[in-house]
């Protein structure tokens, strides 16, 4: 694996809090067309020079740089909503009304 990666981090224009991690130069061509289709149209977030040591949010450095190296890609799924939250925010609006 390469020490550094750029890495451009597009988030999907149809799934909240869903991101996908490309290697710039390489572009969406790595990427498959049906991934594609349920993606949406790409909207970039941000371009960075990537390293496994490097702290990101949700996910591992290193996890990404392999994953773009062995696939032409990293696929972030959005975090898990707990049922509790829902039931809660169900709750508030029924007190509203």
């Amino acid at each position: 694996m390469s020490e550094k990666l750029l890495c451009e981090i597009l988030k999907s224009s149809r799934k909240d809090e869903m991101y996908l991690y490309i290697d710039k130069q390489k572009g969406l061509s790595s990427v498959p067309d049906a991934l594609m289709d349920t993606f949406g149209k790409p909207v970039p977030v941000l371009t960075m020079i990537l390293t496994a040591d490097k702290k990101l949010a949700r996910v591992n450095a290193a996890d990404v740089m392999d994953a773009i190296q062995e696939q032409g890609f990293y696929l972030q799924m959005p975090p898990a909503k707990e049922a509790y939250l829902l039931d809660v925010h169900r709750a508030q609006a029924a007190n509203r009304e």
